[in-house]
């Protein structure tokens, strides 16, 4: 297996992992939701879903609800779903239109820019500037079709700057025409969301736990890692497959006319900082975002798109490709529940990483410079993320 690393690195915890008190602790995860996934970028939907003036579309994580919508003017605002009078959702379910934001409990009218424009008995209200309690902003990216929002900008990169290696890559499949064929799909696990990260950029475990990757790809499949995004590469052998819906995918998958010949055959995973990836396929591309719910839990929160195309034999791959997916899912399913259970073992503290494991490598590296306790094999004391910080 081919891998690869953008950089050298000098930290003596290099060949380390994180250690398994980072899968488990409740104070760590509070920590972590604040220093690494607020500040981070999360991609919402397409911006074909929200085509038209009013259209929204949510994102529920980590306590946050976020609307993106679309303005009268063709951009798109995001803003956190919640009344400025009460605290009270504004809107309910992954999608919606609406000329005018109401809120369900006190009738606070918001226009879809966030002003604040109709308050119910007013006068009641003595002093109330109404320009200072408009919806809260939060940031948005739209790169190449895909609307992003952040919480909060502490100064990381943007997705455009976090891809941008790879950005040639994933040209030529015309992100930004796709549609959505399959809306938000929302799965729970009962695992860290940093374990289903660490597995979804481990080559090691395909020739050992996936034996229909290994069908597909042969001694193909490749890893790679870049500061803020890893990739993962397998190109499908032109060999008999043993595997029903293996060899339907092998035997029926079209030409895709806007892709090079190399790109054909060739299936793609880029994994974004810190908790989200895309699957690339010549039929169609898969997103999953793998959001905390509690240190021990997590939900997966997977869409697909692909360019508009009405052949009988394009609609059969992707059918095909569905059901090859769904068993990796439930393979991988199985390794990171086992894992989870093993990261509470007060015997396992860290492991070693070998030279291949570039991927895990780099996430954990970053993990240690934005929290330095991530260093420690074991917990430090209670209370320890409530005192203050070393100058560095």
């Amino acid at each position: 297996m081919a891998h690869s690393f953008a950089d050298a690195s000098t930290d003596p915890d290099d060949g380390l992992s994180l250690p398994g008190w980072l899968y488990t602790d409740p104070e760590y995860y509070q920590v972590e939701l604040d220093r690494v996934i607020r500040p981070s970028w999360q991609i919402v939907c397409h911006q074909s879903d929200i085509a038209n003036p009013g259209d929204y579309h949510t994102l529920d994580y980590i306590g946050e609800s976020v609307i993106a919508i679309r303005q009268q003017d063709g951009s798109i605002k995001g803003f956190t779903n919640v009344c400025r009078h009460r605290a009270m959702r504004l809107v309910e379910g992954p999608v919606g239109c609406a000329k005018k934001l109401v809120c369900p409990y006190h009738a606070w009218t918001y226009d879809a820019d966030g002003r604040l424009t109709g308050v119910p008995s007013k006068s009641d209200y003595v002093g109330l500037d109404t320009s200072k309690h408009g919806l809260a902003p939060v940031d948005i990216e739209i790169w190449r079709g895909f609307v992003f929002v952040r919480l909060e900008d502490r100064g990381g990169p943007s997705v455009a700057e976090m891809m941008a290696p790879y950005d040639h890559e994933v040209a030529p499949y015309r992100f930004e025409d796709m549609r959505t064929i399959s809306p938000v799909r929302l799965r729970e696990r009962d695992v860290n969301w940093k374990n289903v990260g660490d597995n979804y950029s481990d080559g090691l475990h395909i020739p050992v736990a996936h034996p229909g990757l290994t069908r597909l790809f042969g001694k193909s499949y490749a890893i790679e890692a870049q500061p803020w995004v890893d990739k993962m590469s397998g190109l499908l052998a032109d060999s008999p497959r043993s595997n029903f819906w293996e060899g339907v995918y092998q035997k029926h998958l079209p030409r895709a006319p806007h892709l090079p010949d190399e790109n054909q055959r060739l299936w793609l995973y880029y994994k974004l900082w810190p908790n989200q990836a895309f699957d690339i396929y010549s039929d169609q591309i898969d997103f999953m975002q793998w959001l905390p719910i509690s240190p021990t839990e997590c939900v997966l929160r997977e869409m697909a798109f692909a360019l508009p195309d009405d052949r009988r034999e394009m609609k059969l791959v992707r059918y095909a490709n569905w059901r090859i997916n769904r068993m990796v899912n439930a393979e991988d399913t199985w390794l990171i529940t086992n894992v989870q259970k093993g990261m509470a073992s007060k015997s396992y503290t860290v492991g070693p990483l070998g030279q291949s494991e570039v991927c895990l490598r780099s996430f954990a590296r970053k993990i240690r410079g934005l929290i330095p306790e991530a260093r420690q094999h074991t917990p430090p004391p209670a209370g320890w993320s409530r005192r203050p910080r070393s100058a560095t």
